[in-house]
């Protein structure tokens, strides 16, 4: 895993295409040709600090898809242990467990991911949320052995109908990401080029 930020890529790069198979089995290709790709890179199955991220996604995802952007969310996580956290998402789920994605793309990760107090309240907030969704309804837990680590940080990006990386965020803690009015501002600023 890269640790310096000269493996970023910067916008306007222009990512080579990718074949992503989705945890159902379904082929993923990026970039579409029909609208702009929102590629999350977020840490395990059933984190609870990504699982508070993608509920806000999930809310508002007819307004995402109105925009013209398809939503692909990739884990470092085994697809069958995936499945069963993410099933209830309207959006393509990649597996990545051997972090060949993030690689590729400079995802790091880094004990500041859970180290920095800005993650703190949300850590606090995802988990209680989490156990209520367990009670009530049967919402499993994560596994309590993650092959892959808990330290892994988020990132974003948006990629156009060419691929060329129209902008990016490397989190700094595992609750820097972009937020659904931020993704959405930069999706606007790209149909008005």
């Amino acid at each position: 895993m890269p640790r310096d930020r000269a493996h970023r890529l910067p916008p306007g790069h222009l990512v080579a295409p990718l074949e992503l198979i989705t945890v159902d089995g379904e082929p993923v290709v990026v970039p579409d040709p029909d609208r702009l790709v929102h590629l999350q890179f977020r840490r395990f199955a059933g984190c609870p600090v990504c699982n508070l991220h993608l509920r806000s996604v999930v809310r508002r995802h007819a307004e995402i898809e109105a925009a013209g952007v398809r939503e692909v969310v990739l884990f470092h996580s085994e697809a069958d242990e995936l499945r069963e956290h993410t099933a209830d998402l309207p959006f393509a789920v990649i597996a990545d467990p051997d972090r060949r994605w993030y690689r590729t793309f400079g995802v790091e990760a880094a004990p500041r991911a859970l180290l920095d107090p800005r993650v703190w309240g949300p850590i606090l907030r995802s988990i209680t949320l989490d156990l209520v969704a367990v009670v009530r309804h049967g919402k499993p837990l994560p596994s309590t052995s993650q092959p892959n680590g808990r330290i892994g940080l988020p990132a974003d990006f948006l990629i156009d109908t060419d691929g060329r990386l129209i902008a990016s965020k490397y989190g700094s803690h595992a609750y820097d990401q972009w937020s659904v009015d931020e993704l959405l501002n930069l999706a606007r600023v790209d149909v008005r080029r």
